[in-house]
């Protein structure tokens, strides 16, 4: 059935019903509304492993398991980090400044889900926006549709019968990208998280209202002298090949120094990595990369390793676990370069650390400026020259980079299924997104005497004709 390019009527029709339900949320206490987070939670858990298997077999993207595992990040580990923080009612109050911080609600949010992460992602934007009493309306990935409606109907008929606002979690079912741009630029819109491909988060930063988007993530991973090889192998695989590499933050290229290139390669060889020859990274390229639109195929996006290279016309044995370019440039003339969210890594190899640290830079700058960078290595000033160095907003040290830069798992970094960029990746913020973003803090700000030394000195009272005597010595006792 082919749907309108904007349905007005149904436009209005979401976006008043998100606008109610925003009213009413804004008068929930802090109780209350964690009262319906708990609830919310608890069905969305429950339901990780169905979600799960309904995503994969969608999308046919990634990993039963691995989505579990997702879905877990994104509601147990979420949870856990947010059911404390103080979203609503008085945050601080500050005798010593008068200031007192209040926390409310920002409004509708508008939220954009990419097919690669759909369920997990809906869970988490549902969890922050409840937290943070906001109205969310899901706009889902088309190839990802069912299974983030799914997950959406779950947490909104556990909100309601927590005693949350009608409305406040409603879905796109089927919109055309004409209506997606309507409602991001809608004047009841307070605010966009926008999930998705570079294109649609340039349109959501373009619409008019504030938006919190992500960039794209070509991380590289250095791995230097002082590593251990074994280690760091094990640590790359478990993050490339979860879920077959769909996280923004996986791995992209190895960067490695010469003084443990060969053990390195020994030791992928070992864990069922196959190194691909000149001629297989010239069948592999326009399989994976189009140069054209510059942006990997859709088609790769999750496969496993023996289902690419089939792809690509050769052959390599079904346990593969990723495929491996050794490349010498970086760039449209060696497309494997680039972020590619499959078990793809391309391999480089270095004479020293500063040239590690250039080959490194020169990733990032294609594709990745403000994500993630990973590094193995035991050598702290080394590790700090390069977070010193590197244009990321993550860091991730001695890790697997795809779960590191998620969490709450490997490191005390916030968990988040969104993870911004800073102004590298033309993001307000290089923060992992969590609810925290997603209020207005209002600040009540009292009058104080406030009298500088030199008018003391003189006998005036500069800023407050009617102080006391002892307010002026209260103020003067801490100004001098």
């Amino acid at each position: 059935m082919e749907i309108p390019a904007i349905r007005n009527d149904y436009v209005e029709e979401v976006m008043d019903a998100a606008k109610i339900a925003a009213d009413e949320f804004a008068s929930f206490s802090r109780e209350k509304t964690d009262q319906i987070l708990k609830a919310v939670y608890e069905a969305a858990f429950n339901n990780r492993f169905r979600l799960a298997q309904m995503a994969h077999a969608e999308t046919g993207i990634g990993k039963v398991d691995d989505k579990v595992i997702k879905n877990i990040i994104a509601t147990r580990f979420v949870y856990h980090d947010i059911k404390d923080f103080p979203a609503a009612g008085v945050i601080s109050d500050d005798p010593e400044t008068g200031i007192t911080e209040i926390a409310r609600p920002l409004g509708p949010i508008f939220a954009i889900t990419p097919v690669t992460n759909p369920t997990s992602t809906v869970l988490f934007k549902t969890l922050i926006s409840i937290k943070t009493r906001n109205p969310l309306i899901i706009s889902p990935h088309g190839a990802a549709r069912k299974c983030s409606i799914e997950a959406a109907r779950i947490c909104y008929e556990a909100a309601i019968e927590a005693g949350a606002p009608e409305n406040c979690i409603q879905w796109l079912k089927r919109v055309s990208k004409e209506e997606v741009l309507t409602f991001m630029a809608h004047k009841k819109t307070a605010l966009i998280l926008a999930t998705g491909s570079v294109g649609l988060v340039r349109a959501a930063y373009s619409s008019g209202n504030p938006t919190i988007g992500i960039g794209p993530g070509n991380v590289p991973v250095y791995v230097g002298k002082t590593a251990d090889v074994r280690f760091a192998v094990d640590q790359i695989l478990i993050s490339k090949t979860f879920d077959n590499g769909t996280i923004c933050a996986s791995e992209q290229a190895v960067v490695v120094s010469k003084y443990n290139a060969g053990a390195l390669k020994e030791e992928f060889k070992r864990r069922k990595a196959y190194f691909l020859n000149p001629e297989e990274i010239g069948l592999l390229e326009p399989i994976a990369f189009n140069r054209v639109q510059k942006v990997m195929n859709a088609a790769v996006i999750g496969q496993p390793a023996h289902v690419i290279a089939s792809m690509a016309g050769f052959e390599v044995p079904e346990d593969t676990s990723v495929l491996i370019a050794p490349l010498s440039k970086v760039g449209m003339d060696a497309p494997l370069s680039f972020e590619i969210l499959a078990p793809i890594l391309a391999f480089y190899e270095v004479s020293d650390f500063e040239e590690g640290i250039a080959r490194c830079r020169e990733i990032n700058r294609y594709g990745g400026l403000g994500h993630t960078a990973s590094i193995f290595s035991n050598d702290e000033a080394k590790i700090r020259h390069f977070a010193e160095t590197m244009n990321a907003g993550r860091i991730v040290v001695n890790q697997p980079s795809s779960q590191g830069a998620l969490g709450g798992t490997y490191n005390a970094l916030q968990p988040s299924m969104t993870l911004a960029c800073g102004t590298g990746g033309k993001n307000i913020t290089t923060d992992n997104i969590s609810a925290r973003h997603l209020i207005n803090i209002q600040r009540i700000a009292k009058r104080r005497v406030t009298i500088c030394r030199e008018h003391h000195e003189q006998g005036a009272y500069c800023c407050d004709a009617h102080a006391t005597a002892a307010e002026i010595e209260k103020v003067c006792s801490r100004m001098l």
